[in-house]
């Protein structure tokens, strides 16, 4: 209950603080790369239960000669960069949170063909809300693979702590304005619980 009273008052207080930005970055959206201003898909939320993932569009939908869409990193662009790098076309992810479908801190939400693909982990990954923020977002992130980033995911849900949610939302800032960086030790460690974990039958291999 304390979780989700925080989960509102955080994402109520930055939605307002930030609907100048929002607005800006609506406008700016539309300008660089079009219509529709927002990207939605469906994604795994608790329990597995598909929800509308809504963020600002980082793609233009560019297509090669034969009609088929070029590859993500040339319809990203430097604007569609600059948005993902910044974590602000993430922003209106907060109205996700209001409703109850995400919380600020958890594994980020991903397809659920995906989350079915993982088996008994993803069940795992899913006991909690998904995030704006998490685990695997402040040791690495893109500089990670799928497997890494489930491993921290479950290493957090296992593990986690009103500090260590704290931690991530003082370290989120710091990737925005920094860059990604892979915590080995961490990711050490997330890695053999998951090895403990699959040793004691709690997983599969």
């Amino acid at each position: 209950m304390l979780k989700r009273l925080f989960d509102v008052l955080f994402s109520v207080t930055v939605g307002l603080l930030a609907l100048p930005v929002l607005i800006i970055l609506a406008i700016a959206v539309r300008i660089v790369l079009g219509s529709p201003i927002m990207f939605s898909q469906e994604r795994a939320g608790k329990a597995r239960r598909p929800f509308r993932m809504k963020k600002f569009r980082s793609m233009t939908t560019d297509v090669d000669a034969d009609g088929k869409l070029l590859s993500d990193d040339e319809r990203t662009g430097k604007f569609g960069g600059l948005l993902r790098r910044s974590r602000l076309d993430e922003l209106p992810e907060l109205w996700s949170i209001v409703i109850g479908d995400m919380s600020v801190i958890g594994p980020r939400p991903i397809l659920l063909d995906k989350i079915h693909a993982l088996g008994e982990r993803g069940i795992l990954r899913c006991s909690v809300r998904p995030g704006l923020t998490g685990w695997a977002q402040i040791n690495g992130n893109t500089k990670l693979t799928d497997d890494e980033k489930v491993d921290l995911d479950i290493w957090y849900i296992e593990n986690r702590t009103c500090l260590m949610d704290a931690e991530i939302i003082a370290k989120t800032v710091l990737v925005m304005i920094f860059g990604e960086r892979r915590n080995e030790k961490r990711l050490a460690a997330a890695v053999v619980a998951a090895s403990s974990r699959i040793a004691l039958g709690k997983g599969p291999e």
